[in-house]
Order: structure tokens, then C-alpha cells, then sequence
């Protein structure tokens, strides 16, 4: 038998039996589509928390209150409360730094902001002039907040862009006079449409002078200190330098958590790219599954077409041919049934990435290849024993069973 006979041994082998034929194709299709849909998830959940973290600005350093060892610096250790507060004043001690370019303190807190008989709840984002900079933001009307003393309390307001829209219309903002809990203060400024960034609307944020916010909440705590290095090749020695500055402020203590930018991506990529291997590995046990069903079926097909088996050997077919020719009916059974699971998994892909649309569920292109290659393999490695079994027939006994 030639190759081109082989072929279309297989091909008629498959289409005799349809339903058979149906059956097997869906069982390999559901395992390939279920690993292209769990890792377009994992890496999209990845790619989503890693494009967070990025949208901060770069070459940053985060100073939290309290130590990771004591607060915690898990994904609630942003969010921790200490012993030992970080104040206004750390904050201004951090430009001394030889490496340090800018510094943004922050206090953060919810609050009503009213206007014209309208009210909501909003966040309020106390910071400095210097936060425009290192977030990489930028106001699309008037300006963002006055450079000058940390701790003046200056009655001032930025607002985001969707908030804006809500309060005023297409009114202009700037220069109106709005109440944030008990204090009136002045628009000054209104930040260009950005979105989501680490769980914070931008676009619903009121900004105030940080000295402001601190007295709203009544409180002369920070919420965190952003600094931004001189340059990537400056983050380290930024990091020591404000470890080293805070150590002098505390009495020799360093009771503050110093993250870089760089440090939680790294952590947050391993993870979930670890997270993104290991659904890959599960949904994988589908294909196994699938092989094994292949297996079942040829051996049954081998057990129906005994007598042509038969003839094909009585016709001079070697017991090579004959394993080639059932390997070939499982290998193309498995491949159709791979390419018809690819593009049931990207039509799944999308689905999520429809249903959410902040999620970049693309699958990655090794779990493509790697669910392809891996239902291939099954199916011809599980196709192995029938095409052995069918290769030993006795040509006799097997056109005496026809």
C-alpha cells in the first residue's frame, strides 16, 4: 500500500462509521477547547493585574505603613494598618534621596461630593502637585493641583472625567464651587478620561490637596508614599535609600514596607503564570480521557472489519501497512478533532472576553500549540494497540469471520 492508498483507507474507514467518527472528534475537540479557554483565563487574569500595576507610572517605589512581617504584604498588605504612621513630614524627608525624582504622599477615604442638588458617594484621593507626573496622568481641562507647602490645606479639587459628566453636563467645571463633606471647594481642574487603575475608577476620583483630605478624615496619616527613582537602573538604590532615610526618622526602627514596581509584577507574573501551567495541566486530563475513548473505539473497529483486514492481507497487505493504516485513522481523527476544539475554544476566548471586557483572555500561543500537539499525540499513541491487534490477524481466520 502507498501512502495516497493509506490515506484513503483512513479517510473511508472514517467516513463509513459517522456517528462513531462524530463521537470521537467531540470527545478530542472538548479537551483541546477546554485548554485554550482555562489558559486564555489564567493568562488573561495575568495580563490584566500585570497592565494594573504598569498603569501606576513607572520606575516607582511604593512605601507602606507598617512591616510585611507584621501587617502583611499579601494582597490585602496594601491595605494594612500599623502601629506607626506614615506622615506628611516622611514623606517630604524622602526628596533628600540621591535616587528619588518625585514623591506623592496619599491619604485616601470615601466622602459625598454635592453640586446643583446632585449627591453621591465618591473616593477622595489626597495627594501633591507631583502625582500628575509619576501616575502618568494628565487634565484635559484646567490644572491639577498647585505646587507648593505639603501641609497647607489649600480648598481646591480635581475631578475626574466621568464624574464631571455627572455633576455639570456639559457646563464647564472649572471654577465651580463644590461641597466634599464639610468643606467647599473650588474645581481648579479636570483629568483626562484614563479608567480603571488598581481597583480605583480615575475617572470618579475627586483629588484634593493631601493637607485637605487629612483634615476631611480627620486624620495626619498616610495611606501609602509614592516615589518614582531617577530611572530604572535607580530603583534599587532608591528603595535603600528610603529604608535608610525612614530607619532615621523611626528611632533606628524600620517599620515601614518598601516595595518596587518591578518586585510585585515579578511576584504577580510567577503566580499567575504558575496558576495559568496548572489549568492547563487539568484541563489536559480531558484529553487523556479522549484518547482513551479512542482507543475503545478502534479496538471495536478492529473487531467490526475483521474479514477486510482479511482481504487486505490475502491482497498482499504487510502487518505494516495495516498498522499504518489504523495509526493514520487515529491521527486524523484526533487532528479534526483538535482544530475543530481550537476554534471552539477561541470562540470561547471570546466569550469571556465579551462577558468581561477588562479581561485580555487571549489564550497564549504554547497552550494553542501544546492542546494541537497534545491531542495528536494521544490519539496516536492510544491508537497504537488496536493497530497492533489489527496488524496480527491471521489473514485465514479473518476472512473466514467475514
Amino acid at each position: 500500500m502507498t501512502p495516497a492508498d493509506t490515506l484513503r483507507f483512513a479517510l473511508r474507514a472514517a467516513a463509513g462509521y459517522p456517528l462513531r467518527t462524530a463521537l470521537m472528534i467531540l470527545a478530542m475537540s472538548i479537551g483541546v477547547a477546554a485548554v485554550v479557554i482555562l489558559t486564555a483565563l489564567g493568562d488573561g487574569a495575568r495580563r490584566y493585574v500585570v497592565n494594573e500595576f504598569s498603569s501606576l507610572g513607572s520606575n516607582l517605589v511604593i512605601v507602606l505603613p507598617g512591616r510585611s512581617d507584621t501587617g502583611g504584604l499579601g494582597l490585602g498588605g496594601l491595605f494594612t494598618s500599623t502601629p506607626r504612621d506614615l506622615t506628611i513630614r516622611d514623606a517630604e524627608a524622602l526628596r533628600r534621596a540621591p535616587s528619588v525624582q518625585r514623591v506623592a504622599p496619599m491619604t485616601v477615604g470615601n466622602s459625598e461630593i454635592a453640586y446643583g442638588g446632585r449627591l453621591r458617594e465618591v473616593v477622595v484621593v489626597g495627594t501633591t502637585a507631583a502625582y500628575l507626573d509619576i501616575r502618568r496622568m494628565g487634565t484635559s481641562v484646567g490644572r491639577f493641583l498647585p505646587p507648593g507647602d505639603a501641609e497647607r490645606a489649600s480648598p481646591v479639587a480635581v475631578l475626574g472625567a466621568a464624574l464631571q459628566d455627572e455633576l455639570f453636563g456639559t457646563e464647564p467645571a472649572v471654577g465651580r464651587m463644590i461641597r466634599v463633606g464639610d468643606r467647599r471647594l473650588r474645581v481648579v481642574g479636570v483629568l483626562e478620561k484614563s479608567g480603571q487603575g488598581l481597583g480605583m475608577n480615575n475617572d470618579e476620583l475627586v483629588i484634593v490637596p493631601v493637607a485637605t483630605a487629612q483634615a476631611m478624615f480627620d486624620t495626619n496619616t498616610l495611606f501609602r508614599v509614592l516615589v518614582e527613582a531617577r530611572g530604572r537602573d535607580a530603583i534599587a538604590s532608591a528603595q535603600r535609600q528610603v529604608e535608610d532615610l525612614m530607619r532615621q526618622r523611626h528611632d533606628g526602627e524600620l517599620d515601614i514596607t518598601v516595595i518596587t514596581q518591578d518586585a510585585v509584577l515579578g511576584t504577580f507574573d510567577r503566580i499567575l503564570g504558575a496558576l495559568t501551567f496548572a489549568v492547563a495541566g487539568i484541563a489536559a486530563i480531558s484529553l487523556a480521557v479522549a484518547g482513551i475513548l479512542v482507543m475503545n473505539v478502534m479496538l471495536v473497529a478492529v473487531t467490526q472489519r475483521t474479514g477486510e483486514i482479511g482481504l487486505l492481507k490475502a491482497l498482499g497487505a504487510t502487518a505494516r501497512n495495516i498498522r499504518l493504516a489504523f495509526l493514520m485513522e487515529a491521527a486524523l481523527l484526533s487532528l479534526a478533532g483538535a482544530l475543530v476544539g481550537f476554534a471552539l475554544g477561541h470562540l470561547g476566548a471570546w466569550g469571556l472576553r465579551l462577558a468581561f471586557p477588562v479581561l485580555p483572555a487571549w489564550p497564549p500561543d504554547w497552550a494553542v500549540y501544546a492542546g494541537i500537539g497534545t491531542a495528536l499525540g494521544t490519539g496516536i499513541l492510544f491508537g497504537v494497540m488496536p493497530a497492533r491487534r489489527a496488524a496480527r490477524l491471521d489473514p485465514v481466520q479473518a476472512l473466514a469471520k467475514r
